[in-house]
């Protein structure tokens, strides 16, 4: 066995809720009883509006890729610090943000590396996408002649990895959207920026004033990691934001960050001199998507989505060497103490830490 415990299961927490756990591929969000919640805003002094829901959102070490869970051998079903490195992560780019005066965000606090408290927001229905470069599967549909990219036209002559003239903004769906007839009722398909204009209702947006506005706030926010990481000689290549409404203490509605910014999972990173030696580097999950690509039995089956049966049976008995486990463990945490500028503490056992933080300082364990 591994002398790390990764913290692999995280939706069972005996932590007191209304209603089931929700149980993401990497989060599961534990919705609070509404007294809980009050009790907390009174207690702690958190600068939301009473009556506002909160949720214990706790991060596992899974490890999700191609929408499969990936396991190693020896019963390492998670990557030792994952967790961690992408919560430290998201909350560092989130407090710069503040500091820049862009938009707030979801988190109200933050007991433990592995959990953050978030208040309720109406998500947007969109998946925010800005690329800086051309590489991955944009690249893959430029080299076989696509030149429009969500309603944007790019030019001839672009290269493999080329620096993109200004940051493009590339959304998706998040979630189905039903009933619209230029959208395909599937899970994260390409959009147009007129495709939401012309459904406002239908991607959850109150005005097309607030397209304008999770536009600005993903360059601007893209922009600001982008400059910390050349600080330490690494690219931001392209990521993944998410948005919602909430209101605020005097009762206005806003646009604020939600989800994770910034992170190796949402993100693609790259090292500053391996590019300018004409090599690609991944600090990011990228690398470890290429690593299955290059290590299962039939590529193929991880690329097309018309194989995901077989897919996720290969996912549940694919076990990948330990030793695999611990290289991405080392690209996450290396990466993750590089930005927040400290080594990260991987605790001993976190699920016992947890549950230990949550009742003593918060009264929410049953």
């Amino acid at each position: 066995m591994s002398s790390y415990k990764v913290l692999d299961v995280n939706d069972d927490l005996p932590i007191r809720t209304k209603g089931a756990v929700h149980s993401g591929k990497v989060r599961s969000v534990y919705w609070l009883t509404d007294e809980d919640s009050a009790r907390l805003i009174e207690e702690k002094g958190y600068d939301v509006p009473k009556g506002t829901e909160l949720a214990i959102m706790v991060i596992s070490d899974r490890i999700s890729a191609f929408d499969c869970i990936w396991q190693g051998e020896n019963g390492l079903k998670g990557v030792p610090g994952k967790g961690i490195a992408l919560n430290s992560v998201a909350s560092h780019w989130f407090k710069l943000f503040d500091a820049a005066g862009l938009a707030g965000n979801h988190i109200v606090d933050i007991p433990h590396p592995y959990v953050w408290i978030v208040r309720k927001a109406s998500t947007v229905r969109v998946e925010a996408i800005a690329r800086q470069y051309i590489t991955g599967s944009m690249w893959r549909d430029y080299s076989k002649g696509v030149r429009n990219f969500c309603g944007i036209d790019l030019p001839e002559g672009l290269t493999a990895n080329q620096k993109l003239a200004e940051v493009l903004i590339t959304p998706s769906t998040k979630g189905i959207i039903r009933g619209v007839a230029e959208v395909p009722e599937q899970d994260d398909v390409n959009i147009t920026r007129q495709n939401i204009l012309n459904n406002l209702d239908a991607f959850n947006f109150k005005s097309a004033a607030d397209v304008d506005k999770y536009e600005q706030l993903l360059t601007q926010g893209f922009n600001v990691i982008a400059a910390e990481l050349a600080k330490l000689d690494q690219i931001f290549v392209d990521t993944k934001f998410e948005f919602g409404y909430v209101e605020d203490t005097s009762g206005v509605e806003k646009l604020i960050y939600i989800d994770e910014v910034g992170t190796p999972d949402s993100s693609r990173i790259w090292d500053g001199a391996a590019y300018r030696d004409g090599k690609i580097i991944e600090n990011s999950k990228e690398g470890f998507r290429q690593l299955l690509i290059n290590n299962v039995p039939d590529s193929d089956v991880l690329l097309n989505k018309d194989r995901m049966p077989e897919r996720e049976a290969l996912a549940q008995g694919y076990k990948l060497p330990e030793s695999v486990m611990h290289d991405v463990s080392n690209t996450y945490v290396g990466i993750a103490s590089k930005i927040v500028g400290h080594a990260l503490t991987i605790p001993a056992d976190p699920r016992a830490e947890v549950i230990a933080i949550l009742d003593e300082q918060y009264g929410l364990i049953d």
